[in-house]
């Protein structure tokens, strides 16, 4: 009851922090950060793995920074608002069962999507392919694996879907933030079928546990699972 209470709270943020943060997203982070700061990036490295983990570690700071700014700031709240919380240990089992389905959907997704044309390779994992080391595949898994799961749970779960879950309901609150989620990785388009699925399975995860600490472990898992069978599969 008391987790029920809490996701039929309003968190009183208006359509203003909403649209701030898409733009930022869609606008600032796209356009600038991955078309234009990422090139430069590449400049200075000449080498695309470490220029996208460096890309990857700064989306992470502006999109956290911008919901800090933002959002939580003004009202004076702390990052429990936005699911970084603890999460009741009878709920643990479901990580592991959560990543299994994720995993079984993604697989039934390359296959089914793959009688289009579509592939698994894209320019992340053309990338680490390039440079097998188990330097780059530990910097692979503390980029994909770490930073990633972390930021993208608090702002596609913690805050997007949370502020679409108050006002839309369950269904298109997951429906609309997977949608939003899977649009922020263009231009990895053939990656969008998983992402999307991915969406699902972690929005779900925060509204069974009102944390988004098991997304963030079952995203944790899975990126790390791509990264290892990329590099040596």
């Amino acid at each position: 009851m008391q987790r029920e209470e809490q996701w039929k709270q309003r968190d009183g943020w208006t359509w203003r922090e909403f649209v701030a943060l898409l733009i930022l997203e869609f606008g600032f982070v796209i356009f600038v950060v991955k078309h234009g700061v990422q090139s430069l990036y590449e400049k200075w490295f000449v080498s695309s793995l470490y220029a996208g983990t460096l890309t990857g570690l700064t989306i992470a700071i502006v999109l956290l920074t911008g919901l800090y700014v933002i959002v939580l700031r003004p009202r004076r709240q702390s990052w429990k608002e936005v699911g970084l919380r603890s999460f009741p240990a009878k709920d643990g089992w479901r990580i592991v069962s959560w990543f299994l389905i994720l995993t079984a959907l993604s697989i039934a997704a390359v296959v089914i999507t793959g009688y289009f044309g579509n592939t698994v390779e894209n320019s992340k994992t053309e990338a680490l392919k390039e440079q097998v080391t188990w330097f780059t595949v530990l910097l692979g898994i503390l980029s994909a694996g770490f930073v990633s799961p972390v930021y993208e749970e608090i702002f596609y779960r913690g805050f997007m879907y949370r502020w679409l879950r108050t006002r839309t309901g369950i269904v298109w609150g997951i429906v609309i933030s997977s949608l939003i989620f899977t649009a922020a990785h263009y231009p990895t388009l053939n990656a969008m079928p998983v992402n999307f699925i991915s969406g699902v399975i972690f929005a779900w995860a925060y509204e069974r546990t009102g944390s988004v600490i098991p997304g963030m472990i079952v995203h944790g898992m899975f990126n790390t699972v791509a990264v290892l069978l990329t590099a040596f599969g």
